[in-house]
């Protein structure tokens, strides 16, 4: 299976896709809680090594074999750790995913000269539906507290957005400099 051969499926995320360019080289990526895949389809298509990492792979079926490809199911909320401790990643990719006891894991996965990508939902999103519960919604400025003293922020935003559909999200862009 050659990158071309890798299906389109949901459009990545505009955050992403913005910044995917600033992860180093052929680097490998860490698309974490990454669902059906839709970031791990951009990277792969990019021709960077890819980590896909869910609690429910079933998505990923049709990327089977894909050259640079390393799907592993793992409930990341499930106690045991976090997979990757010790590993760092060019790129560490989130989306649309909080489970804060292992924010500390994620920003330090972030190799030297690597980018942390991370959007999800934030407080005020219970206005639009779901996610409701605070415990999947970031506080203020929270994202800008996880990378502090370890990554560069290089882009940050805490703002309502409209599509793909109304949500209020937070998200950065930061790097790690040695």
């Amino acid at each position: 299976m050659s990158a071309r051969d890798i299906a389109e499926g949901k459009p990545p995320s505009p955050w992403v896709l913005r910044f995917a360019d600033a992860v180093p080289g052929d680097g490998t990526v860490l698309d974490l809680a990454c669902g059906d895949g839709r970031h791990t389809r951009l990277f792969l298509r990019r021709g960077h090594p890819v980590v896909a990492v869910d609690r429910d792979t079933a998505g990923l079926a049709d990327l089977s074999g894909a050259p640079g490809l390393t799907i592993l199911e793992a409930d990341l909320e499930d106690g045991s750790g976090f997979p990757f401790s010790g590993r760092r990643f060019a790129g560490v990719v989130v989306t649309n995913y909080l489970y804060r006891p292992i924010l500390p894991a994620i920003v330090a996965a972030v190799a030297s000269g690597g980018v942390l990508i991370y959007e999800t939902f934030a407080q005020g999103n219970e206005r639009f539906g779901r996610p409701r519960n605070p415990d999947f919604l970031l506080r203020p400025g929270e994202l800008l507290d996880a990378v502090r003293g370890h990554l560069r922020v290089r882009a940050y935003e805490d703002i309502e957005i409209e599509e793909p559909r109304p949500a209020a999200v937070q998200r950065i862009f930061a790097e790690y400099e040695a």
